[in-house]
């Protein structure tokens, strides 16, 4: 649930993550309505995926070595800290032999990682995590601390919420690992191009936030999954951009 203002941490007391948070505040019908559905539905489909994701998991240790799952320390709510899970789609220790990043034909990627990675297979585990409250099924993606560092005091917002494993920026920025193929620095190009596109749709979404318009998210990420293309840039950067709150 939303805290109180004066129990946030005090970075995130700035003026200009209180219009989102006064915002929130009177959405409360419809944080509850979130967690509910996220508790229900992440046990609902742990369940029904169980069998396919122990295959996966088979199918990963048949493909190269190395652990099943890819643990990483993320950012979530508040600023807190945790340790996500996906299946590992990459060699063994990937972050010590690259970027945080990914770009097209990386070739840390598995073959098996490959294959889960063009249709989503790779997030089945954050089912975990939905559960255990680190994140939603909507949300800002979560992000590494040396990321959360670079954020403006407006971009702190998105910490009102749960981290997500879906949502509009990443509808939007489904193909972002092509968009820093040729960059000489992916990590740069991450920060100083990428990531203020995507802040700008993910303040929107806070700003807007509201229980159906959740759902209608999730229902766009099927549909993009599936091939339904769209824009990935064509925003301004959130510093420049005027978000509704």
């Amino acid at each position: 649930m939303l805290r109180r203002w004066e129990d946030l941490p005090a970075f995130m007391r700035v003026s200009e993550v209180r219009p989102y948070y006064d915002a929130l505040s009177k959405k409360r019908v419809s944080l509850i309505l979130k967690r509910a559905f996220d508790l229900v539905v992440g046990l609902l489909l742990l369940v029904i995926l169980a069998i396919p994701m122990l295959i996966i998991a088979i199918a990963i240790k048949l493909d190269s070595e190395g652990p099943v799952f890819y643990r990483q320390e993320r950012v979530t709510t508040y600023g807190k800290r945790f340790r996500i899970h996906k299946f590992r789609t990459m060699v063994s220790d990937a972050d010590r032999i690259g970027t945080s990043v990914t770009v097209g034909h990386d070739g840390r990627i598995t073959r098996v990682g490959a294959r889960l990675r063009r249709c989503r297979l790779d997030e089945f585990p954050q089912l975990l995590d939905v559960i255990a409250g680190n994140m939603s099924f909507v949300g800002t993606r979560p992000e590494v601390p040396k990321y959360v560092l670079q954020y403006s005091n407006e971009m702190l917002a998105t910490l009102l919420l749960p981290a997500g494993i879906t949502s509009e920026a990443s509808i939007r920025y489904k193909d972002e690992d092509r968009l820093l193929e040729s960059a000489e620095d992916a990590d740069w190009a991450y920060v100083a191009r990428v990531l203020p596109g995507k802040m700008y749709w993910n303040l929107q979404s806070v700003a807007r936030f509201s229980f159906c318009a959740e759902l209608a998210t999730m229902v766009r990420t099927v549909l993009a999954v599936c091939g339904k293309e769209y824009a990935e840039n064509g925003k301004p950067a959130v510093d420049k951009a005027t978000v509704d709150v």
